[in-house]
């Protein structure tokens, strides 16, 4: 029924897709911004479509452009990622009406779940707990007083349209609460084209954990465990890991149980995660739903066995569920690292250029969900992650020293990266122990970005530099066939004559 995809996405995600899709043997079409000209997912699929100029809203976030190319490669349905148009209800309405198969849920099930004081209000009709809030919108700065002082400070002020940590603002007095609510207005409007604002108890010292679920068109719903996303920074994820380290059995089932009765409130379809919070007492509270396949999936892949992506292509061809809430275990531990084009040592400044040198990590229980290469220029206009690191381990500590031995054997030069970061992440006792929660990045910010530990960056440049001299001292062995040995005095000359930047 489906034998060419469009993958409505670019870069990891765009590559990973089309991977499943190879399998299957299932035609792939790619679509690419001016930037992505050069970009791995292009060279990867069977057929490519100009979309427009780099700018996402002149090429990714266009529908009309999304669907012509689909029309013109003649594709049956539409995949469409994470991010951009991936929880765009309208986008999912347009590609049904044109005939095409979207490949993720319903526009009612996006739009009700992409609000998130609708989703809230969903979640309470269906008997799961919600962090105490608000239940509508809050429309002028009168009564903030009033509604303060019936759930008590500190209070979080949330976008109703939000995601990625955009429009959020944290108010621990209430002298603040007018300019925060002015604040996230602004940034909500600015991020989602939508300024309505809703209020939230804010939970102390929190999980952030999250539950994938599969539901097919035959109401069969099911879910495949939870992933802690505690490790945040700013509210955007940069380490996962499954099983969460805080999780019982018994909380496991009752989040589970909650997670699918939330899919079934709006006769969800597709693959999609149910997040929650969870306080230091182990009580859980509803916070979102994400209508799309989530970052950090491969985690859930890897200790449960499923092909998320393969999964939700048999769904959208109307195929029931292959598998039983039964047939559904985990084993093992998996970690995920989110490895970004940044420098983390300069307030996480994001370093977007030219990758020199790239030497990804091999071996048993190791995954790396990428797009970059050799000779590749990451552009500017995009976000900067580079990859998913994914490893694999009979228990957590074993998960843990393999994660260490991938981190100390990526190799990429030409750009600074998180790398460094992760590696100190990983050696960090709390997180060793699994004592941590979201605020862990702030708790150990001082430790994590220590000056000195930057060193494994400068070791990747040292290395490729090494090579580099060694590349050059081959090509001199050629042109001058008798000249079989560089002498030392020769390497002090060659420095001399050549100045070696920034690799």
């Amino acid at each position: 029924m489906i034998k060419k995809i469009l993958v409505a996405n670019r870069g990891e995600i765009a590559v990973r897709v089309m991977r499943t899709c190879r399998e299957m043997g299932i035609s792939t079409v790619a679509v690419y911004s001016e930037a992505d000209r050069k970009s791995l997912h292009v060279r990867y699929a069977d057929e490519a479509y100009f979309i427009g100029n780099s700018p996402s809203n002149e090429s990714y976030l266009v529908i009309d452009k999304i669907l012509d190319a689909a029309r013109k490669s003649k594709a049956s349905a539409i995949h469409p990622g994470y991010g951009f148009l991936s929880e765009n209800a309208e986008f999912a309405r347009r590609c049904r009406k044109e005939g095409f198969i979207f490949i993720g849920p319903s526009s009612h099930s996006i739009s009700t779940m992409g609000d998130k004081i609708t989703a809230r209000q969903t979640a309470m009709n269906a008997g799961i707990p919600v962090v105490p809030g608000t239940n509508r919108e809050i429309l002028n700065e009168k009564g903030l007083s009033g509604i303060v002082k019936e759930f008590g400070l500190p209070v979080m002020i949330k976008a109703s349209a939000g995601g990625g940590g955009k429009g959020i603002r944290l108010v621990k007095n209430e002298k603040d609460l007018k300019s925060a609510v002015r604040a996230a207005k602004s940034e909500a409007m600015s991020a989602f084209g939508d300024d309505s604002v809703y209020i939230e108890k804010y939970i102390s010292s929190p999980h952030h954990i999250e539950f994938q679920i599969l539901a097919d068109k035959f109401g069969n719903v099911i879910h495949l465990c939870e992933r802690e996303c505690s490790v945040q920074r700013r509210h955007q994820k940069i380490i996962e890991e499954s099983p969460s380290p805080l999780m019982t059995p018994g909380l496991r089932e009752k989040m589970g149980e909650a997670a699918v009765k939330a899919a079934k409130a709006v006769e969800y379809e597709g693959a999609g995660t149910v997040e929650f919070l969870v306080d230091e007492d182990l009580n859980f509270y509803f916070l979102e739903m994400n209508t799309r396949l989530q970052v950090e999936h491969p985690i859930t892949e890897r200790v449960i066995g499923v092909d998320l992506v393969k999964a939700q292509i048999h769904i959208a061809a109307g195929e029931p569920l292959m598998y039983k809430q039964s047939d559904i275990c985990q084993l093992g531990h998996a970690i995920e690292c989110r490895i970004y084009a940044e420098d983390p040592f300069r307030n996480f400044m994001p370093d977007p250029g030219l990758i020199r040198h790239i030497t990804e990590p091999t071996g048993l229980g190791i995954r790396t969900d990428g797009y970059v290469y050799e000779g590749y220029e990451i552009p500017i206009f995009y976000d900067p992650m580079i990859s998913k690191l994914i490893v694999w381990g009979i228990r957590r500590g074993d998960a843990i020293d393999r994660m260490k031995r991938a981190l100390y054997e990526y190799k990429i030069s030409g750009v600074k990266t998180s790398i460094p970061f992760l590696k100190n992440i990983m050696n960090t006792r709390s997180f060793i122990d699994g004592k941590y929660n979201t605020h862990f990045i702030e708790d150990n910010l001082e430790t994590l970005i220590k000056p000195g530990t930057e060193c494994g960056a400068t070791c990747e440049d040292m290395s490729v530099i090494a090579a580099f001299f060694d590349y050059m001292t081959k090509i001199k062995m050629f042109q001058s066939p008798a000249q079989s040995v560089i002498t030392p005095d020769g390497w002090k000359e060659y420095g001399k004559r050549k100045s070696i930047t920034r690799l």
